[in-house]
């Protein structure tokens, strides 16, 4: 996926960086482009606010997606994926958006057309995503669970 792709490009970062490495890429990068270091030049302090936004942006997608912050929850992912019900979901540019009866949310990436159509057409959904998509694709939390 572009983002993934751009995120680690940004970060000089590949899908075998750990979160420690990235979060030194972060800092230097932040630190680099500070709004604070331009605080006589109105034009360049902008500019440095809007990169410092993309960097934070960057930065906390490649954390949600990267296979620690997945090994930290594997135990409440295997709950959510494993007993709980799809409750809507929707597909857009190879992005698969499901949320859960939980109200918890997650974005599966590179999601194929063809796995999408087969996802739509299989009963039970959930048994499918199962087997083909909640291991197989990048993922990351979106939203929380709203019920406890």
């Amino acid at each position: 996926m572009k983002k993934i792709i751009d995120s680690r490009k940004l970060f000089g970062a590949t899908a075998k960086t750990d979160l420690k490495e990235l979060g030194s890429a972060y800092k230097s990068l932040m630190k680099a482009n500070h709004p604070d270091k331009f605080h006589d030049n109105a034009e360049l302090k902008l500019q440095a606010e809007e990169t410092s936004k993309h960097i934070i942006d960057a930065y906390h997608f490649l954390v949600s997606i990267h296979p620690e912050t997945h090994a930290q929850a594997a135990e409440e992912y295997e709950r959510v994926t494993g007993s709980l019900g799809i409750d809507e979901f929707h597909y857009k540019s190879q992005t698969l958006h499901i949320t859960f009866v939980d109200g918890s949310a997650y974005e599966y990436y590179d999601v194929p057309n063809n796995v999408y159509n087969k996802f739509l057409n299989t009963e039970p959904r959930s048994r499918f995503a199962r087997r083909h998509i909640f291991h197989t694709f990048v993922r990351r939390l979106v939203k929380k669970p709203t019920v406890a």
